[in-house]
C-alpha cells in the first residue's frame, strides 16, 4: 500500500527522481485515460491557458473513477500552475481565489510562476494553509485558507474532511503534509532574489524557466542550449539556492543534438531532481537509477 496520498512526496522520500508531463484536456474522459499515466505527476497548465476549474473537477473525477494507479495511489499526483504570477505579495493576495479553487478541486500541489519577491512567495504559502497549522510559523503569517472547501477534495483524496484539513499542508514544512508547492524563478529579478525566495518556509521545489529567463535577457526564444554564459550563471545560482534550502530542482535540457539518454545524463549531472521531458526520457532515467517502485 502507498505510504502517501501524494505520489511525488513518496518518491522523493525514497530518493527517487521525478518525471512529469502535461495533464492534457481537462475532461472526464481524459481523466479516465490519464489514470494510468507513465508520469509521476501531471500538470494542468493554467499559466497560459483558460482557468477551467470546472474541467479540472471533471478530470479529477475521471482519475478517481479509473484508478487506482499501478503503484496503488488513488490518483496520480496533480500539480497545477496558477494564472497569476508572484511578482508582489499584493498580486498574490488579489488572486488568492485561484489558489482556493485549485485546492478545492483536489490538486496535490501548485506551481507559482514568475516568483520575483520573497514576500510574494510567503503570501503564496500562507494562502495555501489553514490557520490552525502552526508548524514553521517562524517567518510565516497565519494561514488564509478557510473552512467550507474541504469536502470535495477529501472525496478526491479518498479520506474524510477532517483528515483532509489535517494533511492538506505544505511538505516538508509539515512532515505529514501532502501539498507539494513550488515556484518558477524565470527572470533576472527572480534569480537575483533566489536565495531569499528559496528560504521561504513551505516550498518543496523550484524551477528555472529558460524561455522566460531568455526573454529577460532580450532573446525571443532561448529555451534550449547552448545558453549564453549569463543564462548558465543564473541557472547555477538558482540551483545553488535550492541546494542551500533543501528544495528539489526542476530542469529541462532541450538540446536537439543529444539523444534522450544524453539529455537525461546531462540533467543528472546538473543535479536535477524533477525532470521535464517525455515518456522515453522517463523510461531511460528510471533504468539508470533502477527504480524499484512501480510506474504510475
Amino acid at each position: 500500500m502507498p505510504k502517501r496520498i501524494n505520489r511525488v512526496i513518496e518518491l522523493i522520500e525514497s530518493k527517487e527522481p521525478i518525471y512529469y508531463t502535461s495533464a492534457g484536456d481537462l475532461t472526464y474522459e481524459n481523466g479516465l485515460k490519464q489514470a494510468s499515466t507513465w508520469a509521476d505527476f501531471l500538470i494542468p497548465e493554467f499559466e497560459h491557458g483558460a482557468f477551467n476549474v470546472a474541467g479540472l473537477i471533471s478530470f479529477m473525477k475521471g482519475l478517481v473513477d479509473n484508478g487506482p494507479t499501478k503503484a496503488g495511489h488513488r490518483t496520480p499526483a496533480i500539480i497545477a500552475t496558477l494564472p497569476a504570477n508572484g511578482r508582489t505579495a499584493s498580486e498574490v493576495r488579489a488572486n488568492a481565489w485561484q489558489i482556493r479553487q485549485l485546492l478545492s478541486a483536489g490538486v496535490h500541489g501548485i506551481l507559482l510562476t514568475h516568483a520575483r519577491q520573497a514576500d510574494a512567495v510567503r503570501a503564496f504559502i500562507e494562502e495555501c494553509r489553514y490557520p490552525f497549522h502552526k508548524s514553521g510559523r517562524e517567518g510565516l503569517g497565519e494561514g488564509q485558507r478557510g473552512a467550507g472547501g474541504q469536502v470535495k477534495p477529501a472525496e478526491i483524496w479518498g479520506i474524510d474532511a477532517q483528515e483532509y484539513v489535517n494533511i492538506a499542508d505544505p511538505w516538508p514544512l509539515n512532515p505529514n503534509g501532502e501539498l507539494f508547492l513550488g515556484v518558477k524563478l524565470e527572470n533576472q529579478e527572480s534569480a537575483a532574489n533566489a536565495d531569499d525566495i528559496c528560504r521561504v518556509p513551505g516550498l518543496a521545489f523550484a524551477e528555472w524557466g529558460p524561455s522566460d529567463m531568455g526573454m529577460s535577457f532580450g532573446f525571443t526564444n532561448a529555451n534550449g542550449p547552448p545558453y549564453i554564459e549569463e543564462m548558465n550563471l543564473v541557472r547555477e545560482r538558482i540551483k545553488a539556492a535550492c541546494d542551500a534550502n533543501n528544495l528539489k530542482f526542476l530542469c529541462s535540457w532541450n538540446d536537439p543534438s543529444m539523444t534522450e539518454e544524453q539529455k537525461v545524463r546531462k540533467l543528472m549531472d546538473l543535479g536535477t531532481h524533477i525532470f521535464a521531458g517525455g515518456e522515453e526520457m522517463a523510461r531511460i532515467g528510471r533504468k539508470i537509477t533502477q527504480r524499484k517502485m512501480p510506474v504510475g
